[in-house]
């Protein structure tokens, strides 16, 4: 990496870069601290967010118990669904106003931990559902003051979301995937629990991981922070690359090309799932203070559009393609698009994710870390493209609608994507073995 080329600093453009340090304790058994944490944080009455499925497990019991021993009265909210709804937000929401809570704990994946933001967020500032909704599907406005204590608690090793202030669903009406970005959504705390990753299903664990894996190429892969308009005020939450996220992107995507395929393929692998769950924390921080890009903007439109698709080890009462599965079927389509901008990084991923690129030249970049990713792919059955989860030539062009409206992720790219540019990846994600 040759950082000081990447962040060449040029007249009107920006010379400082942010960070925003999540507090996180890491550890097996650290569950069974909640309740001492919440006392710290000033909480008497806590809601408890989880899902049905994990709201059976030994890790929510856990939670509980140590809260209501601190002397924290818990209540149980375990209606919030896998790849949330703004119907579901509008629920848990309601149930946090009624509620009158002082605090909130989320145990579970990113679609538990974003639903407690969101019930969080409207329960302490009410608003018309859109208003804090990115722009341009919502009105993008700013959250006005801080939330009430939130410690977010994963259980899945892939979204990062308890380092994040980003709560993703999606919109029914439009059938598109969107969110709310805000710093004050982040959870004023992080309890990451390893343990609690060992009992996933084979499929769960791929689709999350190849999460933590984009996260961290796409930040690594952004547009440099360098490059925006300098301003005046708080600087944004995707800022861009930086030398901050870089550490954390390198970190992540060592223990990808390391432990993916171990966690995936062997339940017993301890050692590897402790470390898919450190890489996701890793990741987190990463793109929490650089953002994303096209292969998540085009993932929304992936996740919105789903018609009959039904993964193994996810509920099946209805269709869906899971975040990081449709994160990752656009992903080699992407990186192919994006390495003449910025080739040494590209090289550098595919490299650090197990490639060898000793002789690779720049022009052959974008192929090599395509490679890497189609054969991680491969080895841990994910679908081939987006033909996998069910789209056809006849979709390009919804999908591409779907995509275009994500400008906060696509302008992060390090190349400018138009709506032509989106349909050509879309259809360069259609299959690639």
């Amino acid at each position: 990496m040759s950082c000081c080329h990447y962040y060449a600093i040029s007249e009107g453009h920006e010379s400082a870069f942010s960070i925003d340090i999540s507090s996180i304790v890491f550890g097996p058994g650290v569950l069974k601290e909640a309740g001492g944490h919440a006392r710290a944080l000033g909480m008497k009455r806590a809601a408890l967010f989880t899902d049905k499925r994990v709201a059976a497990l030994e890790c929510v019991a856990d939670a509980l118990a140590s809260l209501r021993a601190a002397g924290v009265d818990a209540i149980l909210y375990d209606e919030t669904k896998v790849e949330p709804t703004d119907e579901s937000f509008r629920a848990a929401s309601l149930f946090a106003a009624e509620g009158r809570f002082d605090g909130y704990v989320s145990v579970g994946g990113g679609s538990v931990i974003d639903t407690c933001k969101a019930a969080n967020l409207y329960a302490t500032h009410p608003a018309e559902f859109l208003d804090y909704v990115n722009a341009p599907i919502g009105a993008g406005k700013a959250v006005p003051g801080a939330l009430k204590p939130h410690i977010a608690c994963p259980t899945t090793c892939g979204t990062g979301s308890e380092c994040t202030g980003i709560a993703v669903f999606d919109l029914l009406a439009k059938q598109v995937k969107t969110g709310i970005a805000s710093k004050r959504l982040k959870p004023s705390l992080a309890l990451v629990d390893p343990t609690t990753t060992y009992t996933l299903p084979k499929n769960v664990v791929a689709a999350s991981g190849f999460d933590v894996l984009s996260h961290a190429l796409e930040s690594y892969t952004a547009r440099p922070y360098t490059t925006r308009t300098r301003s005046p005020g708080p600087r944004p939450m995707s800022q861009g690359a930086n030398p901050w996220s870089d550490v954390g992107c390198e970190a992540a995507l060592r223990r990808l090309g390391t432990y993916l395929e171990r966690a995936v393929n062997d339940a017993g692998d301890r050692e590897a799932r402790d470390n898919m769950m450190f890489a996701a924390t890793l990741a987190g921080i990463a793109f929490g203070n650089s953002g994303v890009h096209v292969p998540h903007g085009m993932s929304y439109a992936v996740a919105g559009l789903v018609r009959d698709f039904r993964p193994e080890g996810y509920p099946q009462a209805e269709p869906m393609v899971p975040h990081g599965m449709s994160v990752i079927v656009n992903a080699p389509s992407v990186f192919r698009f994006t390495a003449e901008a910025c080739p040494g990084r590209h090289l550098q991923g595919a490299q650090w994710l197990g490639a060898d690129v000793r002789d690779a030249a720049p022009e052959n970049a974008g192929e090599a870390l395509a490679g890497q990713l189609m054969k991680l792919m491969r080895a841990t059955d994910i679908p081939n493209g987006i033909s996998g989860v069910g789209y056809g030539e006849n979709d390009v062009a919804a999908l591409s609608d779907g995509a275009y409206a994500q400008q906060r992720l696509l302008t992060n790219a390090p190349r400018d994507v138009g709506r032509d540019d989106l349909a050509r990846l879309f259809r360069g994600a259609m299959q690639y073995w």
